[in-house]
């Protein structure tokens, strides 16, 4: 057998793939479960904290930013694992899958907090004033003034975070969620062949290279004509 042929062997060996396809598929379908309530939780939860932080409250803000420089700050991997292996000493139990979404969603909630904090001050001061001469209350024009113009503002910089940051679903293997790369892993060390590591590989390029693309067109669209 020549050396190419080995390669092949070692690496695409179709037999291990077909074998293993099904299982694979199925952690596609984990993480983009996974992936999706990232994305939603997150975003929305740092929007949240971002509006209250507008409202300038000074011991409210000053717990905000301490959260945030928090998650900001921890590896999302350690995060998993305190949640997963941490509080069960607390008699809460969350499952993998559960301790993967909520870490993810923090770091991204910390994040995109920052970003849309960024976008609704970098509005300048002059439409507050502005909007509020017509009649517009702090709330109505924080709200159809000023965020309109902040989230157009925070589509790319929040577009290649959360891309990022959602790719992180493949640590959820750690705590045994069966995403692709468990699934790869546990195909690996049954077959004692890397081709299905390879076959995973794969299926994270064919799920997160359209949102790349999609991520790029959301900033091309949605960015100030100059």
């Amino acid at each position: 057998m020549s050396t190419w042929d080995r390669f092949v062997e070692t690496f695409f060996n179709g037999k291990v793939m077909l074998k293993y396809l099904p299982d694979i598929l199925s952690g596609m379908v984990v993480t983009i479960e996974l992936a999706v309530l990232i994305v939603l939780s997150g975003l929305a939860a740092g929007l949240a904290l971002a509006l209250l932080r507008s409202l300038a409250i000074r011991p409210v803000n000053w717990l905000i930013i301490f959260i945030v420089d928090l998650f900001r700050s921890l590896p999302p991997l350690v995060i998993i694992v305190l949640m997963y292996f941490g509080l069960p000493y607390a008699e809460i139990s969350p499952s993998g899958f559960v301790s993967t979404w909520l870490s993810l969603a923090l770091v991204l909630m910390a994040f995109s907090e920052e970003i849309f904090w960024a976008g609704i001050t970098s509005v300048h001061k002059g439409q507050w004033e502005a909007a509020r001469s017509t009649g517009l209350s702090f709330g109505q024009t924080l709200l159809a003034v000023v965020l309109p113009q902040a989230l157009r503002l925070t589509i790319p910089p929040l577009t290649n975070r959360t891309i990022a940051i959602t790719k992180g679903t493949a640590l959820g293997a750690v705590v045994a969620v069966g995403e692709i790369l468990y699934q790869a892993q546990t195909a690996y060390s049954f077959s004692y062949n890397p081709s299905p590591l390879v076959l995973g590989a794969a299926a994270y390029l064919i799920l997160f290279i359209p949102v790349v693309y999609f991520g790029r067109w959301v900033e091309t669209r949605f960015a100030w004509k100059r």
